[in-house]
Order: C-alpha cells, then sequence, then structure tokens
C-alpha cells in the first residue's frame, strides 16, 4: 500500500502543480490537514526541487486560543526547519467595515495575507491543504448557493487567484486524500494538532453542512460523497469541453481594449446559452484574476441584460461593471471608461440620400417606398415632412424634443433621463436634426411628428452604425 506521501508526490505530478526550483508558501491553521500538508511537503521538499515558507494568521477571534494556534505552528515549522510568517489581523473589524458575513471576512483577510507573504518571499504558488471532505462540503455548498455547473465542478488542483501583487496560483495537493487520513498520518508521526473549537460552530455554514447535513444525507445513502465526487469530476470533465468550444468562438465575439473586454452582442447571443454563460464566466475571470464570489446569478442577469435597450447597467460582485452599449456589451471594473461611443464634436451634414461618416460612425441616408422597419440604430422618416437638409450634433443647452408617442416636447435632458441614457454618454448620443429641431436621438426614439403614417408617400430611411 502506498504512503501518503507517496500519492501527493503522484497527484503533484500528474496534475503540474509545482514546477521546481521555486519557494511555496504553505497556509498552516494549524489543524490536521494543514499540519499533514506541511509535514509531507518537508519531506518531499527535496523530491519537488522547492524551498518551503509557512504562513499562518491569526483572526484574532479566539483569544487565548487563536494565540496557542499560533505559537504551536511556529514551533512546528522550526522543528521542520521552514522559515514562517506569523501575523494578526482584525477579521471583526474588517466585517464590520466591509459589511460582510464573519466566514467571507476571515476567508477575504486570510487569503489578502497569503498574497502579501507570497509577495514579500517573491513566490507564486500557495499551497492549501484541502481535503477530498471539504470537496464534497464545497460541492454541496455551490449547490445550495446556485453557482451552476462551474460550481459542480468543486475545487481545482491548481486555481488561479488575482492577488493584490499580481496573479498568484493555489494549490490543492490533498484533493484525494481524506480527513481521516490526515488525522492519522498526524498521529502517526506524533504532530498533535490542534483543534479550532469554531469548526464545530452551526454559526457558520460549512459547519452545518458538515456537521448536519453530511450526515443526514448518508443516513439516506451512505455512498453520497463518492457520488458527489463522481459528479464533480463529470462537471469537470463537461467544463473542459466548453472550454475548448469558447476558443474557438473567443475570436469572433470578443475584442480585449484597455477599459474591459468588449463583446459583440449579435455574435454572443448567436451562441447556445451553455456556450453564451461559459463565455460570459472567461470574460469575468479574465477580468477579475479569478472567479472567487462570481455565481451562477450573475451570469444570468448579465445573460438577460444582453437583449435589453443601449445603457442598461449592472453593477456586480468586486466591482464588475456590466454596460450593454449599442451593438456591442462592456465587461469592465468600476473606475475605467464604459461609454463606448465615440466623442462627438460639431456638427455635420448628412449626405440625403447617401453616406457619410462622422467621428467613429458611418450613417446611411436612403429613400425608400413606404413599408420598412425601424428599431434601435435604424430610423424611418416621413421624408415629406423631414426633408433633406439635415445635420448630425451632440446635445446643446436648451434643446428640447418630441418623443415618438407623447403628446408635447420636454427637455431633452429630461427625455435622457427618462429614458435611463447613462450620465456620461448623453453628450456623445448622436441626434439628427433638421431646421425644425430634433427628429432622431439616435438609438433611442424618433420624433412624434416626423412618424410614418398612412398618408406617408416616401421614407427617409437613416441606418447608423460604428465605422471601423
Amino acid at each position: 500500500m502506498q504512503s501518503l506521501g507517496t500519492r501527493v508526490l503522484e497527484f503533484i505530478g500528474r496534475e503540474g502543480l509545482i514546477k521546481g526550483g521555486e519557494t511555496l508558501v504553505v497556509g498552516v491553521s494549524g489543524g490536521s490537514d494543514s499540519v499533514c500538508l506541511l509535514h509531507i511537503l518537508s519531506e518531499l521538499r527535496q523530491a519537488l526541487g522547492v524551498s518551503l515558507h509557512v504562513a499562518h494568521l491569526d483572526h484574532m477571534l479566539r483569544g487565548m486560543d487563536s494565540a496557542a494556534d499560533a505559537l504551536y505552528v511556529t514551533e512546528l515549522a522550526e522543528r521542520l526547519s521552514v522559515p514562517a510568517t506569523i501575523q494578526t489581523r482584525d477579521v471583526e473589524a474588517y466585517r464590520k467595515e466591509k459589511h460582510l458575513s464573519l466566514e467571507q471576512a476571515a476567508r477575504e483577510v486570510r487569503y489578502d495575507f497569503y498574497g502579501d507573504v507570497a509577495q514579500s518571499v517573491n513566490a507564486e504558488r500557495i499551497v492549501l491543504g484541502h481535503t477530498e471532505d471539504d470537496q464534497v462540503e464545497t460541492v454541496l455548498m455551490h449547490v445550495m448557493r446556485g453557482t451552476g455547473l462551474a460550481g459542480l465542478r468543486g475545487m481545482q488542483p491548481m486555481t488561479r487567484w488575482q492577488g493584490r501583487g499580481g496573479t498568484l496560483w493555489l494549490l490543492r495537493p490533498l484533493l484525494e486524500v481524506t480527513r481521516v487520513e490526515t488525522e492519522g498520518y498526524c498521529r502517526e508521526y506524533g504532530l498533535e494538532p490542534r483543534t479550532d473549537v469554531s469548526n464545530y460552530s452551526p454559526a457558520f455554514l460549512r459547519n452545518r453542512i458538515r456537521h448536519e447535513v453530511i450526515p443526514l444525507l448518508q443516513s439516506c445513502s451512505r455512498g453520497v460523497g463518492a457520488a458527489l465526487l463522481r459528479t464533480a469530476r463529470a462537471a469537470d470533465d463537461d467544463l473542459s469541453f466548453l472550454d475548448g468550444e469558447v476558443g474557438m468562438v473567443w475570436g469572433r465575439v470578443v475584442t480585449v481594449q484597455p477599459n474591459g473586454i468588449l463583446l459583440n452582442t449579435s455574435g454572443l447571443l448567436s451562441l447556445h446559452p451553455s456556450l453564451q454563460r461559459h463565455l460570459l464566466r472567461r470574460v469575468v475571470g479574465e477580468i477579475l484574476g479569478d472567479l472567487a464570489d462570481i455565481h451562477a446569478v450573475h451570469i444570468e442577469v448579465m445573460m438577460d441584460a444582453l437583449s435589453k435597450q443601449a445603457g442598461k447597467k449592472l453593477s456586480l460582485s468586486r466591482g464588475l461593471v456590466f454596460l450593454v452599449g449599442y451593438e456591442t456589451c462592456l465587461v469592465t471594473r468600476g473606475g475605467h471608461e464604459t461609454c463606448p461611443l465615440p466623442p462627438l464634436e460639431g456638427e455635420h451634414r448628412l449626405n440625403v440620400p447617401g453616406d457619410t461618416v462622422i467621428a467613429g460612425w458611418k450613417a446611411r441616408a436612403r429613400i425608400m417606398e413606404p413599408g420598412s422597419m425601424a428599431e434601435g440604430f435604424k430610423a424611418c422618416l416621413d421624408f415629406d415632412r423631414v426633408g433633406a437638409d439635415l445635420a448630425v450634433r451632440g446635445r446643446r443647452a436648451g434643446d428640447r424634443f418630441h418623443p415618438l408617442g407623447m403628446a408635447e416636447p420636454k427637455k431633452l435632458q429630461d427625455f435622457m433621463v427618462d429614458a435611463k441614457i447613462p450620465r456620461d454618454w448623453r453628450d456623445r448620443v448622436p441626434l439628427v436634426c433638421s431646421t425644425q429641431g430634433i427628429v432622431w436621438v439616435v438609438g433611442w426614439r424618433i420624433a412624434e411628428w416626423v412618424k410614418v403614417t398612412d398618408t406617408t408617400k416616401r421614407v427617409l430611411c437613416l441606418e447608423f452604425e460604428r465605422s471601423k
């Protein structure tokens, strides 16, 4: 029978977790899983060709017990001849400042600490002691939170994570090791790990799943854990296939810009919904650096917004912004320029009929028989009412507009507010004007007085598209 150390070494090699010649930051809480991990890695460091650095954080939540954990990890690291960074950070204060659950606050503070340690020792990889039992619990948590197929995948042996100092990798070499095995390993080597009593508190969702939900499920089916792990592996296979499919369509749907990622809306909507979801998840991962705290509900609201009017803006988790434009959608982070419209300066006469290139737009004017349909960037107007003397400009102080369907004109500013045109778009929205006033707020609405009626004899069809 293989030793636990040999199994972990083979898992590391099979998954390609470690390059060799580097420093690994090992997160050690003092519990059996992380203590087992540290001891195994210390035994394997020569075979792996790596140096180790222990990172332990006192969350200041358990008084003297927390301090005793820190002392234990310090002494263990010294016994194994591994340098260590031991710090104290106030998780409760962070929780209040950020208005988070205690569980989420502890996770964020802990991972930021790991990132800081990695940066200080010039490391790119952080090794964590998550086990097979943690994987079962994680899959169940994801099911309950509605994270979709990606949640069923559970934790991966290696995950990219965007730390404050740059991109890091989270490694989990114990994902095929059970908690019973880590406890047995610690007994065998006399490691005497610490017991965190908060791991039994029902205040935390993971604890309720561990101590209440899973035992209940096991009373119905003793193989529920193995079934969930099989589900996770199947989901991983399906998602790997979708990764390849997304790669094939990426170039025709996605444009990477300095301020985020631009999506071709029609190209995205032409894909199967499963591919749409998976592509959006990849886009979000590219923007944020990882998918922590991104759930299925975030992807679903983005998909729903694809069919909304230009100007629809979603503010999602971690400062993520999804903005619906005319023919594109922008995924970015707060603080970046989000307006997809080019600056519009001066006044530009339209060729009627004919084509006109205007500040990032190409406008086409055609005179046609009645019967054409118009929406979005296409407008059909009564030519005999509007005439051929048309120009395109941005808004001006005092502009008034008589929107289609309304009895009276109103201030253009009020129309833009009512139409939910974002504030930073309003100066860039093209306005088609005649000598009698605004005839079309491009992308939104034409004027009531130029609409096509049963008596219309000639239709002026105007169409705007972004020029290359």
